[in-house]
């Protein structure tokens, strides 16, 4: 899947431009190039952990399949079964999305995504490392079903890219389009802290899920977006591993055995009786000005340009990660997250010279390796 990925980055980039000119051009410009850059850099962390769990990606599903359908996978034959494909895949997805809020072990996998306090096109690449890796029980259902392993990774395609569009605050209402499917009005109540609005519209492309389960609200006051208790951070890995480090101290501080896996498993905010962990988003939350502090020209450029070379250092090495050994893919995969972390530190004013030069010798080395 990471090589179609890398084949759509172009379109990517040049919707992503388009966006930023309109924005432009209409005086509402909602980019911001650190927010930017650490949403590409979480990107590229999730290409990067996908190619070194093949297993968790379609692999799993490849290995059960066969042995747990109970449907003959030649029934799906013909393209209404890629439809079907679609619909089931989206369905599962819905439930994976829902417990990933709702549960605070998974929510620490989802929450990179929400972690932007900006809703953009680059907001949709934002991707989560290790969503894909516990996710993929829930869509085993479908190889119950017998659906084919290409109809399946085809259908998961179809359902990730769909997503893209949706991340953009330019498209307004879409009438009854609103009612069936993820549109940018629906999608934008979801990554919203607004009180009314938290927890809801989990649909990927049909948002008649949300309908059918109870989860769905309408668009109806301007959103105020990130996580309620906001990263304010440029650290790629720190985000990834934030709210994981937070339920560690959870756990630690509440006694009982039976508590401490209740803080794994009930709601990302739940808390035994006498402690607190996170509090509700109130007024003051909804008016806290977004994290964008100021960065020196140079280190910004010092920024742009360590990204560029790590991002170029992926695409190389992922058009050939399928024929490395894991342990090569290991050691690209640091390599990346070397330099996107260097790319975080320079936007955050720390490391200068030495933590830039360091980076890009990393990366211009993977990249002469791998060409």
């Amino acid at each position: 899947m990471h090589r179609v990925l890398l084949i759509a980055v172009p379109l990517f980039g040049l919707c992503i431009a388009f966006e930023w000119l309109w924005g432009r051009l209409k005086g509402r410009d909602n980019y911001r190039l650190a927010d930017s850059i650490s949403s590409l850099s979480q990107g590229l962390m999730s290409l990067a952990v996908a190619a070194v769990t093949p297993l968790f990606q379609n692999g799993l599903y490849l290995l059960v399949q066969p042995h747990i359908a109970l449907v003959s996978p030649s029934v799906w034959d013909g393209w209404w079964g890629f439809v079907v494909a679609i619909v089931l895949y989206d369905f599962c997805d819905y439930w994976l999305h829902r417990v990933s809020h709702e549960s605070a072990l998974f929510w620490a996998a989802h929450t990179v995504h929400h972690q932007s306090e900006h809703f953009n096109l680059t907001t949709a690449l934002r991707q989560e490392s290790f969503y894909a890796v516990m996710g993929t029980p829930f869509f085993l259902p479908m190889a119950l079903l017998g659906i084919p392993v290409e109809q399946y990774a085809a259908a998961g395609l179809f359902v990730l890219l769909y997503q893209f569009w949706i991340h953009t605050e330019h498209v307004g209402r879409l009438g009854w389009l609103d009612r069936v499917f993820s549109t940018p009005s629906n999608h934008r109540v979801h990554h919203a802290v607004n009180p009314g609005y938290l927890d809801k519209n989990y649909g990927a492309v049909l948002v008649i899920w949300d309908r059918m389960f109870g989860t769905f609200v309408e668009e109806s006051e301007p959103c105020v977006y990130g996580t309620v208790k906001p990263l304010h951070s440029w650290n790629p890995l720190f985000a990834v591993g934030q709210f994981y480090g937070e339920l560690f101290q959870r756990m630690r501080a509440t006694p009982r055995l039976g508590d401490k896996l209740k803080v794994l498993f009930k709601s990302p905010g739940w808390a035994p009786p006498g402690l607190s962990f996170l509090a509700e988003p109130d007024a003051e939350r909804l008016r806290q000005p977004r994290f964008d502090p100021p960065a020196r020209p140079v280190d910004r450029w010092r920024a742009i340009g360590l990204f560029l070379m790590t991002a170029a250092a992926t695409a190389a090495w992922l058009g050939e990660s399928d024929d490395l050994s894991e342990a090569r893919n290991l050691v690209a995969a640091a390599v990346v997250a070397a330099g996107l972390y260097g790319t975080g530190a320079l936007l955050s004013r720390r490391g200068g010279w030495p933590i830039f030069v360091v980076g890009l010798a990393l990366n211009a080395a993977l990249l002469a390796v791998m060409w």
